[in-house]
């Protein structure tokens, strides 16, 4: 009994007969470009996004009360403040004291104007 030869796995390609220059690749658009989308509607592509309102945070009060520990706090202000507590009474008062430095604060309140006042 004789097999019937396989057949190959795997079709070679030949190679082209003469050379030829591989052809250039389209230029890509750049960031800002219309472009198109679905239905031919074109649209901008923007690279940055809008910031927000101008508003940023300037002092940050920091609570960590874990169960069964002593609590700390810590009070930190973009004019240098930095302020932390540990137990419940002193935490309590570095509470206050914070909400007070908001009132004092060079950063939250311009003080040219306080002594025209």
């Amino acid at each position: 009994m004789n097999t019937p030869p396989r057949p190959p796995l795997k079709s070679i390609t030949r190679p082209a007969t003469d050379p030829r220059a591989a052809e250039p690749a389209l230029p890509r658009p750049a960031v800002g470009d219309l472009q198109e989308v679905a239905g031919g509607v074109p649209i901008a592509v923007r690279p940055n996004a809008p910031r927000g309102d101008g508003r940023y945070p300037v002092a940050w009060l920091h609570i960590c009360t874990p169960y069964g520990a002593t609590p700390s706090a810590t009070s930190r202000c973009e004019c240098g403040r930095d302020r932390r507590a540990f137990g419940p009474a002193r935490v309590l008062a570095l509470i206050d004291d914070h909400t007070a430095h908001r009132d004092t604060c060079p950063l939250r309140t311009p003080q040219e104007g306080r002594a025209a006042a």
